[in-house]
């Protein structure tokens, strides 16, 4: 007679298990644990924005800035990522808790700008990362056709694609007394402030603008060498390059004969620098021509 074995009768009388119950608090740091990942997932569609973990629970400082003295306020530990900032709270430390800075010569739009990405790692319109085509673009762009600055201007030739921004890309200084681009505007901000995040965030998203007026680039170029140390070239060589790459359109322009007539450091270095790209380009033909094998004719 065959007898089951208790193994066999183990196995298929399996033990039966209760569900264990969830509990809120279980749920509640699950949801937490979610939105940490989902945060982190944000900020690391930023690659330019930077591990900055501000204490709101600093003593709050006042900023006048302007001439017209419009106000901002701002924690004390979120200022002093700047080390300009940090100074002038250290300055302050043994004076009474109503701490305050001036910035008279500074204007409210751009320090509205710095005062965002010190609190958030950018500014708006915040910049985007498309990772499938490992490309950026700025908050707000939408798909429109663009002149570009190289074609003659008989070819009417566009382009369509995602530029520009929501806002709009220049700004009106009191100190120039006319329009510059915003973001180099932000770039000498965080040049003095000594924010480098903040430079080269900038220095990013000015690349993306397009269809900016000769003359909006010329005394952008202009605020960029008067604001800006001979040891920091970025944004000088990004206006050289951009007047080499369009130099068929500003060849034609008045305002850059005006421009030349004014002289100074800046078509200097663009002197030297139409001079080393023609250089470039006839090592590049020279070495193409002894590279390339020579046709004989038999």
């Amino acid at each position: 007679m065959f007898k089951r074995s208790f193994g066999m009768s183990k196995e298929r009388s399996g033990k039966i298990t209760k569900q264990p119950k969830r509990s809120f608090r279980a749920d509640t740091t699950r949801q937490r644990q979610k939105q940490v990942i989902e945060k982190m997932d944000r900020s690391m569609d930023n690659p330019m924005m930077e591990s900055v973990s501000p204490s709101l629970t600093s003593a709050i400082v006042t900023i006048m800035v302007g001439p017209e003295k419009r106000l901002f306020a701002a924690h004390e530990d979120v200022l002093s990522h700047s080390p300009l900032f940090a100074a002038m709270l250290q300055d302050q430390f043994f004076e009474s808790s109503n701490r305050r800075i001036e910035l008279p010569s500074e204007e409210p739009e751009i320090f509205s700008c710095v005062l965002e990405y010190l609190y958030k790692g950018d500014y708006y319109p915040r910049l985007l990362h498309n990772k499938k085509r490992q490309t950026f673009t700025l908050e707000g762009a939408e798909e429109y056709p663009s002149p570009d600055l190289s074609k003659s201007p008989r070819s009417n030739h566009t382009t369509g694609r995602r530029v520009g921004s929501a806002v709009e890309p220049t700004i009106m200084l009191s100190g120039v007394n006319d329009v510059i681009l915003r973001d180099t505007a932000v770039y000498c901000a965080a040049e003095r402030y000594g924010l480098s995040e903040l430079k080269r965030l900038s220095l990013r998203k000015q690349g993306l603008q397009s269809g900016i007026e000769v003359g909006t680039i010329l005394r952008s170029a202009r605020y960029a060498y008067e604001n800006t140390p001979d040891n920091d070239s970025k944004l000088r060589a990004h206006y050289l390059a951009l007047i080499i790459r369009s130099r068929r359109t500003f060849k034609r322009s008045g305002t850059m004969q005006m421009e030349m007539e004014m002289g100074g450091k800046l078509f200097f270095d663009l002197f030297v620098a139409m001079c080393n790209h023609i250089d470039d380009i006839v090592d590049v033909t020279l070495v193409s021509l002894f590279l390339t094998p020579s046709r004989c004719a038999w």
